[in-house]
């Protein structure tokens, strides 16, 4: 029997994103998109037989022990070289403050006890799922693929849930609906929320304010990870992030360490509830995002946590329009960075672009070199939308998703900006609440079924808390 193969009768398991062979390919493409010269590192992996960045980590077969062990020594030395673009993008957030030129005031005293705060946040909640479960189905898909699928329903430009009613089956054939959410997301299968990250990370960070206030560390946010996460519940760089802990990594270190996904948005989709509980306080949100992300980010990945947080909570805050919440958002953001540039450029080409599939378009066509998880092109879409949907909710949502990339991740936020600006969960469309039932799946312990109305009075009293 070979090492490492399974007995016979068997069946492998085989852990993605953490393979060192898988991660090699991604290093690789960071290494491009941030100027470290890689070159003669990238010969050397492919001289061995190493492939390039698969489509998802973990779907190439398993690896010689000799090319594990090489991809190992390369993802080390890629990690050491220096790149020209670090000053520009700094993590601390000491030097990211000091690049931001006009950082937003404090509130003034009270703000968390604004009338209608409360209503804000059970319409935000409700908007964040909302436009998480209008994304599902089409997560992955090239942008044709979703164009194709929605016009063939009669539901282009998007504005329902998805559907295959009506779709051809050599269409869907195709172009099959991410085989993960199908049965749970599309307007006939849709019954409740069903589980999803995006939802995940949220009731975590309240867990983490339960539990330690906002004066929480790094440190926390991993420990809570380690006690109430599932490892399978976590992806890309949040499993690079928990595979360091267990090896014994503390952080900021488990950031860093063979950690190629460290750009891409899963520190984004955990800073809604940092911005929730800051309502009008975009700088505190934002250095509060930054303690939850650097868990597992750095640079960009960093920059767009703190860009939503601080977005976030200038909606919270009432009495704001999504433009000045998303200029907030963009005051704590380095200027000189790649993802303070795309936001700039998804908002200019937004309000100079009627049409959004237009806007769309460019957007591809500027950063579609990305990977289409990486913060970047899903930052610039994110802005984009709101730009273009003007405070709208069906619109802010269906905007976000309809641009591709990580369609459930931006849609979800777009409808958590949306829903605040809103301001009361009656002024959302019942075809968005309704199915959601007040009901959502959820593998955080004690949360599962837990309504949207009790976890706007859960994060109302983390807002309000001294």
């Amino acid at each position: 029997m070979t090492p490492g193969a399974p007995a016979p009768g068997a069946e492998a398991v085989r852990l993605t994103w953490v393979q060192p062979e898988d991660l090699v390919g991604h290093e690789l493409r960071q290494a491009a998109e941030d100027g470290r010269e890689a070159g003669e590192i990238a010969g050397r992996w492919f001289a061995a037989g190493g492939h390039p960045a698969p489509a998802a980590a973990g779907a190439s077969p398993g690896a010689r022990p000799e090319l594990r062990a090489l991809a190992e020594e390369l993802l080390d030395e890629l990690a050491a070289l220096p790149s020209p673009l670090a000053d520009a993008e700094p993590t601390a957030l000491d030097a990211i403050l000091a690049a931001c030129p006009d950082p937003p005031a404090p509130p003034p005293d009270g703000a968390a006890y604004a009338p209608g705060l409360r209503d804000r946040l059970h319409a935000a909640w409700l908007g964040r799922a909302a436009g998480c479960l209008l994304g599902k189905p089409v997560e992955k898909l090239p942008l044709g693929a979703i164009r194709a699928l929605a016009r063939a329903a009669g539901n282009w430009p998007l504005d329902d849930w998805f559907t295959a009613r009506g779709v051809p089956p050599e269409l869907l054939a195709a172009h099959p609906w991410n085989r993960r959410s199908a049965a749970t997301s599309l307007a006939e299968t849709i019954d409740g929320m069903p589980e999803d990250d995006d939802l995940n990370y949220p009731l975590l960070a309240l867990l983490l304010l339960r539990r330690h206030g906002r004066g929480f560390t790094t440190a926390d946010v991993a420990r809570l990870w380690l006690d109430e996460l599932p490892a399978g519940r976590a992806f890309t760089a949040e499993r690079i992030a928990y595979r360091n802990l267990l090896d014994g990594i503390e952080p900021p270190l488990t950031a860093v360490r063979r950690n190629p996904f460290r750009e891409w948005i899963g520190a984004q989709i955990r800073a809604d509830v940092h911005g929730w509980t800051h309502p009008g306080d975009p700088a505190a949100a934002a250095a509060q995002a930054h303690r939850d992300a650097v868990l597992s980010h750095t640079g960009n990945g960093v920059h767009g946590a703190m860009f939503v947080a601080a977005t976030v909570a200038a909606a919270a805050g009432g009495g704001c329009d999504v433009h000045r919440a998303l200029a907030a958002g963009l005051s704590v953001v380095p200027p000189r960075s790649r993802l303070a540039e795309a936001v700039r450029y998804g908002i200019a080409t937004a309000r100079a672009t009627p049409d959004l599939d237009a806007v769309v378009d460019r957007l591809h066509s500027r950063y579609g070199g990305y990977h289409w998880v990486h913060a970047v092109p899903n930052t610039a879409l994110l802005a984009a939308a709101l730009t273009h949907a003007d405070g709208d909710f069906t619109r802010s949502i269906c905007a976000a998703v309809s641009g591709g990339w990580d369609t459930d991740s931006n849609g979800a936020t777009a409808g958590s900006v949306a829903g605040l600006l809103a301001g009361h969960p009656d002024r959302l469309p019942d075809r968005w609440t309704s199915p959601l039932k007040n009901r959502l799946a959820t593998s955080v312990p004690s949360f599962d079924g837990i309504g949207f109305d009790a976890l706007a009075d859960l994060t109302h009293l983390e807002a309000v808390r001294p």
